[in-house]
């Protein structure tokens, strides 16, 4: 497996983790349609979460959170459309987008989770 997709692998299991312990529930991952992925699908109370986790081992392509533009917040919410079509989840109240950045930094990763981000 390349370092690249490692270091993905090893991100979005930190970050289901994070989202985890601090008591949001996921309920879906790598979840794919032709329109392309959903990282994490989680719900946090009554409300539907869709979760894109971005790592970075380094800022030289700017940091994990920049990462996330205009196009791939709009491809998330056509996603989310998909993903609450096919699934029909029982009492969803909100839709949100929330990002979780994380960046290695000496061997460890410091995470940044963004709620919201549209």
């Amino acid at each position: 497996m390349a370092a690249k997709d490692e270091l993905g692998r090893n991100g979005e299991r930190i970050a289901v983790d994070f989202l985890q312990a601090n008591g949001i529930e996921v309920i879906d991952r790598n979840w794919r349609c032709r329109e392309g992925e959903i990282d994490v699908v989680a719900r946090d109370g009554r409300a539907l979460v869709v979760v894109e986790v971005k790592t970075r081992s380094g800022r030289r392509h700017g940091t994990a959170l920049e990462a996330v533009d205009r196009a791939k917040l709009a491809r998330l919410r056509v996603l989310a459309a998909r993903w609450l079509a096919e699934r029909r989840p029982q009492r969803v109240d909100s839709v949100r987008i929330d990002v979780i950045a994380l960046e290695r930094v000496a061997g460890d990763f410091a995470i940044r989770h963004e709620r919201g981000v549209i």
